[in-house]
């Protein structure tokens, strides 16, 4: 199966996890703050690298599906870049599945570039590669928001969470039946 196959897989199955929350939540993450936002892909990118580290989840739930977890929140965060925070939700699902359509669409377009350009090589690297570099993206993704977004050179922070949602996309595809 074709990289863009195995990447257009995982976004159903990540879009399908969406809408499904969606219902039973609504888009309460809409009050989520950047910094909150991004703590909490933290916090799932730091479980990754435990249950790596410690080759066990007492908890019971693997890693894989924090890789989904990650590529969600990370479309979130386009989101909340795109919209800002709010006290109460203010999207329906509706509103707020046609934005995140659009945000799996460009990081599936942005892979395929990348892909292109790199010639596959995210097939040759182990999946602890991408949650250091998930790990990675979000200190600096905390670090351009400790400058309030002044950067002098850098990508910005919706790069950082493109990034993310597509090392997280390719570590779901490795772990597939895992």
């Amino acid at each position: 199966m074709s990289t863009e196959q195995q990447f257009r897989n995982v976004m159903a199955e990540c879009r399908d996890l969406f809408q499904k929350k969606l219902h039973d939540y609504g888009a309460s993450w809409r009050i989520l703050r950047p910094a909150s936002l991004t703590d909490q892909l933290f916090i799932k990118a730091k479980r990754i690298r435990s249950l790596e580290i410690k080759k066990e989840s007492l908890v019971g739930e693997g890693i894989r599906p924090e890789f989904i977890a990650l590529i969600n929140y990370g479309i979130v965060g386009l989101i909340q870049l795109e919209l800002g925070y709010v006290d109460s939700i203010d999207v329906t699902p509706d509103e707020a599945l046609e934005h995140y359509d659009r945000h799996a669409t460009e990081a599936l377009e942005l892979m395929l570039r990348k892909n292109h350009d790199y010639d596959e090589a995210w097939r040759s690297m182990r999946v602890s590669s991408y949650t250091d570099f998930i790990l990675t993206k979000l200190q600096r993704i905390k670090e351009i928001e400790d400058l309030q977004g002044e950067t002098l050179v850098s990508e910005g922070i919706d790069s950082n969470y493109m990034d993310i949602i597509n090392y997280a996309v390719f570590g779901a595809i490795k772990l597939m039946g895992n």
